[in-house]
């Protein structure tokens, strides 16, 4: 299995686990699996030794990714090894994020179907479950319009990211108008596991709210929401766990 330390560019970030890069394509396989991404989206991760520097697969579905397609990118989000390999036109959301948030160290950019419609209207996303718990922390939307006007609605420059990730804040979620979200973790598990559960939870939200009538819902607090989220930082890797092995071919269920 590859690192990434292959002396095929200079400047490289340094060496990479080749499990930390089958971990990462691995992602890309869960996040299908568990239908968070289709032909479109990707996730990546900030390279391990250098926090100038992050990981991510080429352009290419995220069903099919292998360890030989991870790139190193630096905070530019130029690649540092492509080696003829094409990279994904929205990396700038992945460089301008983590260049704002140090604390940050994996990225989901999905399009998953049940988040989109609360991008769309005013009716904020909120936890409605304890897997969701960082929901509850707030959930911004990114209207790319009200920068820049009329566009293709992709991140695809540097002042886009920049925007995305000034709207992004300190939350962990933020909605992107007519597109799709982002999800971002401490780590790559737990990037995944919210990315997931953002779906899931949107879900949920919307039977909720066909259920409820004139009624309130009685969704996670800030502090339910704070509590609950620290103890899924090492619940959560149980899914991992599972997610990893399934797509690994190592779990048949």
């Amino acid at each position: 299995m590859p690192t990434l330390d292959r002396g095929d560019a200079p400047a490289l970030g340094g060496p990479v686990s080749a499990e930390q890069i089958a971990d990462l394509a691995a992602a890309s396989r869960i996040l299908v699996a568990q239908g968070v991404v289709d032909a479109f989206g990707h996730v990546s991760m900030r390279h391990p030794r250098a926090p100038d520097r992050y990981l991510m697969a080429r352009s290419i579905a995220p069903a099919l990714v292998t360890p030989d397609d991870i790139i190193e990118y630096d905070l530019d989000s130029n690649p540092c090894n492509a080696g003829g390999r094409s990279s994904f036109l929205e990396r700038f959301i992945h460089g301008e994020i983590y260049r704002a948030r140090a604390d940050i160290q994996s990225i989901v950019h999905s399009h998953s179907p049940s988040v989109i419609p609360f991008g769309l209207v005013g009716v904020p996303m909120q936890a409605m479950f304890h897997n969701a718990a960082f929901i509850a922390e707030g959930v911004p939307v990114f209207d790319i319009r009200k920068k820049f006007g009329a566009t293709d609605l992709l991140v695809s420059n540097a002042p886009k990211g920049v925007a995305l990730a000034a709207v992004l804040g300190r939350k962990n979620v933020a909605l992107m108008r007519a597109h799709g979200s982002v999800a971002c973790g401490p780590t790559l598990q737990t990037a995944v596991f919210r990315a997931v559960y953002t779906e899931v939870n949107a879900r949920i939200q919307h039977w909720t709210t066909a259920l409820k009538g004139g009624a309130p819902i009685a969704a996670l607090d800030l502090e339910e929401g704070r509590i609950s989220d620290a103890v899924n930082q090492t619940a959560g890797l149980r899914a991992w766990d599972l997610w990893r092995g399934k797509v690994r071919g190592e779990v048949n269920w």
